[in-house]
């Protein structure tokens, strides 16, 4: 017991030793010569150069004809992830139907696509907010292509603020969009489908701080975990009906529209990288295979579960002593020199 308090005393000691240096920018680490901004340019450089052991396959993952015969209806699809999903779902032999609020990005979506796959991609104007838009549009896709097999909730709205600059009507808007909106497209689509007799599978597209919660984005962190809530919810009532919720919660990946507004500068993405212990960002044909599996019968028995795609980011946010991962081989003989020295508890 007196060793572990020792040791335990130890590391506590020297990791406000490391905290301290590590975030002082006049101080040097571990006395190595090397100034703060000097190691992390080595980290960096080191974090970039592993991600080769990870490279990002986007190549089609499932074989060609998986999804034919199968609708299916991606809400934000004309841009973005939603757009990837769309591209994938369509070449694996789908009738997709992608849906926004852009008419001229749905127009451009739906043409580059189906010039890509020789499928047609069919669109609708919709903003996921309005319940009675949502029921006109249902009630024309059921009209023209029947009930779709797959539905996946992407339209989404985020911002980075401070919360204390928040205000009453755009935390109301992003849980409009989200929440709500991916609660409407869910409910009225289950309720036919229950009429019809017919099953589906449902994809939501969530984040890890609905989990874990972050400042800055406390409007879209709520409305996230609400969508979690709903689709583990549903998995567990909806399944006798022949129906499958699953959520994916994908890092950081960079697609225009999101990284626009989150990191509007640029300056964060090293940042994030270096959390990242693949060393490297997500890509969307990643995100797209996932996706397409998901949907796919190969995973039928999958259901009710938040899918983290992250390359270990998330793990790594939460741990109290990750950031040593940071320090060289050299530091850590002088650390443990330090560790064997310390006498008593």
């Amino acid at each position: 017991m007196a060793l572990h308090r020792c040791v335990r005393s130890a590391a506590t000691r020297l990791f406000q030793q490391y905290h301290n240096r590590v975030f002082n920018d006049k101080e040097l680490l571990v006395d190595t010569g090397k100034t703060q901004n000097q190691h992390f340019s080595t980290s960096v450089s080191c974090l970039v150069e592993h991600s080769k052991y990870f490279p990002a396959k986007t190549s089609l993952m499932l074989p060609p004809g998986t999804f034919k015969d199968k609708l299916a209806f991606i809400t934000g699809g004309a841009t973005g992830l939603g757009k990837g999903l769309a591209l994938n779902l369509s070449q694996l032999g789908a009738k997709v139907i992608i849906a926004s609020r852009s008419q001229e990005q749905l127009e451009k979506t739906s043409e580059e696509i189906s010039q890509s796959s020789g499928n047609e991609v069919a669109y609708f104007r919709l903003d996921v907010r309005d319940p009675a838009a949502i029921k006109s549009v249902f009630d024309s896709i059921e009209s023209k292509y029947g009930l779709p097999d797959m539905i996946v909730n992407n339209a989404a709205g985020n911002f980075i603020t401070p919360s204390e600059r928040l205000s009453p009507n755009a935390f109301t808007t992003v849980i409009n969009i989200v929440l709500n909106g991916t609660a409407y497209i869910t409910l009225d689509i289950g309720k036919r489908l229950i009429k019809a007799k017919k099953g589906a599978v449902f994809l939501a597209v969530s984040a890890d701080f609905a989990d874990s919660g972050s400042g800055f984005v406390v409007h879209s962190a709520c409305a996230k975990a609400g969508v979690e809530a709903l689709t583990k919810s549903l998995s567990v009532e909806w399944a006798r009906y022949g129906m499958r919720f699953n959520v994916i919660s994908p890092g950081p990946i960079e697609t225009k529209g999101a990284f626009s507004r989150l990191d509007p500068t640029g300056q964060f993405t090293d940042r994030m990288i270096q959390k990242i212990p693949v060393g490297r960002l997500g890509e969307v044909g990643e995100f797209s295979n996932l996706a397409c599996y998901l949907l796919s019968d190969y995973s039928s028995w999958i259901n009710g579960q938040v899918i983290r795609l992250n390359g270990g980011e998330y793990p790594c946010s939460a741990g109290m002593f990750n950031d040593l991962k940071a320090l060289t081989n050299e530091q850590w003989d002088t650390l443990e020199a330090m560790i064997k020295s310390v006498k008593g508890s």
